[in-house]
């Protein structure tokens, strides 16, 4: 079973490059202090403890230099001679002993030993030493102390004297807290070091992604239809980056301006021919009265205009659509087609009401495939409307996703079915022949919504009638 799925504004940031960034700067800087932290701890370490030893060898010269011997061999050491007076102080720190090796190494021990040892003795383990030579060891001493020790062997004078062994130990407590106080205080600053170099490396990453992040308002312009090219000044790195993506910008609205002079030149040369039958049929009609056939051509010339304007717009549209640099104000245009309709349905007495938003509302298209599409909705309503239209806009926008225009026309007409509804965008379908109309209307809408990225929907009205729901990219008004 799979743990839970981590929250995406945290999975962005872990795919990002500026984590990416810090996460390598402050792994290598981590590791670097560990490691220096590491290094200057044991060189100190080593330091002390050669000082320590140093200075402890040089105890031992001292009681080895007081050792002397009487007439019956055994060995004598006059405290007083001791310059320390740690010697005489009990479990002071500072310790002297001798004691008497065999030749198996065994020994008997405390023979002699300093008064700071009190009743104690030092218990060194079998050590086979030869004359003169040192050796260092780490014991627990009175009270648990830890202790470190150098011994050394001594004889008396003549080949068969006996083997001395004589031993000085320092109590480490000191030593080892000194260098515990320089580990802390060593891993505080590193610490401190650390913080200061991962607030640096956090400067550097937000000073040196600073440009992409101006890249990225500059694209969030020319998607959002508030400039037509990315402007400002970028780094040697980026600028080339923007250079060419501007190019490219260009180039697209040059292919953009050459497929809209190509359309324009086809509708021409469609429309030219079609008038020219058009007001043929209507002269032969005017001489002969009208005939059948006059009639016929009229209404296919007709039928044919729509057509060509269907796929003209959708040729334009599939050209410019999601061009960057694109707005069109929704409340001009709706006023516009609204006088329009109270002037060609005026015979009808259709009253059409208008709910649009304080804010400005701006459709990321062209104000030309706005009135076709709102133009078609108005004016299939106004046919089938009794009395009354209304018009409904509203901005539409949920985190993390483009904003949308909701436009809503409904009116008080007879409304159709759920099945019909299905239908009704369907290029050509005529739900009712008695209204004048190709049945390209919805269908056109329908084609250009979508080529927009949005939807066209079709449902029942509060005014008991069809509601048809138009839902088109929004364009953010903040300039």
């Amino acid at each position: 079973m799979s743990g839970p799925l981590l929250p995406a504004a945290l999975v962005r940031w872990l795919r990002s490059l500026r984590f990416r960034l810090l996460a390598v700067t402050l792994a290598g800087v981590a590791v670097a202090m560990v490691l220096a932290g590491v290094v200057l701890s044991g060189f100190f370490r080593e330091h002390v403890q050669r000082q320590f030893e140093a200075a402890l060898m040089l105890q031992l010269d001292q009681v080895t230099a007081r050792l002397d011997f009487d007439a019956l061999g055994q060995p004598v050491i006059a405290a007083q001679a001791l310059s320390d007076p740690r010697w005489l102080t009990p479990y002071s720190g500072l310790y002297w002993q001798v004691d008497a090796m065999a030749p198996d190494g065994q020994g008997r021990l405390g023979v002699l030993r300093s008064r700071s040892l009190w009743d104690a003795s030092l218990a060194l383990q079998v050590d086979a030493l030869a004359d003169g030579a040192v050796h260092a060891h780490e014991v627990a001493g009175p009270q648990g102390a830890p202790l470190l020790v150098l011994e050394r062997t001594v004889r008396a004078a003549g080949a068969d004297a006996a083997r001395w062994r004589l031993i000085v130990a320092a109590d480490l407590q000191g030593t080892q807290a000194a260098i515990a106080q320089f580990t802390r205080v060593l891993s505080l600053s590193l610490a401190v070091l650390l913080a200061l170099l991962a607030a640096a490396a956090w400067a550097q990453v937000a000073v040196g992604l600073k440009p992409l992040k101006a890249l990225q308002r500059g694209l969030q312009d020319v998607r959002q239809a508030r400039a037509t090219q990315i402007s400002g000044a970028f780094p040697d790195e980026v600028q080339p980056l923007v250079d060419d993506f501007n190019a490219v910008l260009g180039r697209n609205a040059d292919v953009v301006e050459r497929a809209r002079t190509q359309a324009g030149n086809l509708a021409h040369a469609l429309k030219t021919p079609l008038t020219v039958l058009e007001q043929a049929a209507c002269a032969q009609a005017g001489r002969d009265g009208v005939t059948e056939l006059a009639t016929l051509v009229r209404e296919q010339v007709q039928v044919a205009r729509r057509h060509i304007d269907w796929h003209l717009a959708r040729s334009r549209v599939a050209a410019s659509a999601h061009l960057p640099g694109q707005r069109t104000p929704l409340e001009p245009v709706v006023a516009g087609l609204v006088r329009v309709m109270n002037k060609v349905h005026a015979g009808r007495g259709v009253d059409i009401t208008l709910a649009l938003p304080e804010a400005p509302l701006l459709f990321a298209g062209e104000s030309q495939d706005l009135q076709e599409m709102l133009g078609n909705l108005l004016d299939n309503a106004c046919k089938w409307a009794r009395t009354t239209v209304r018009l409904q806009a509203q901005a539409h926008e949920a985190s993390g996703q483009p904003g949308q225009i909701w436009i809503k026309v409904e009116d008080d007409g007879p409304g159709i079915g759920a099945t019909q509804r299905a239908h009704a965008v369907e290029r050509g379908v005529r739900l009712d022949e008695s209204v004048p109309g190709s049945g390209l209307g919805l269908a056109i809408v329908q084609d250009l919504a979508v080529l927009y990225g949005g939807r066209l929907e079709l449902e029942p009205a509060d005014l008991g009638g069809l509601r048809v729901v138009l839902v088109l990219p929004l364009v953010d008004g903040a300039a």
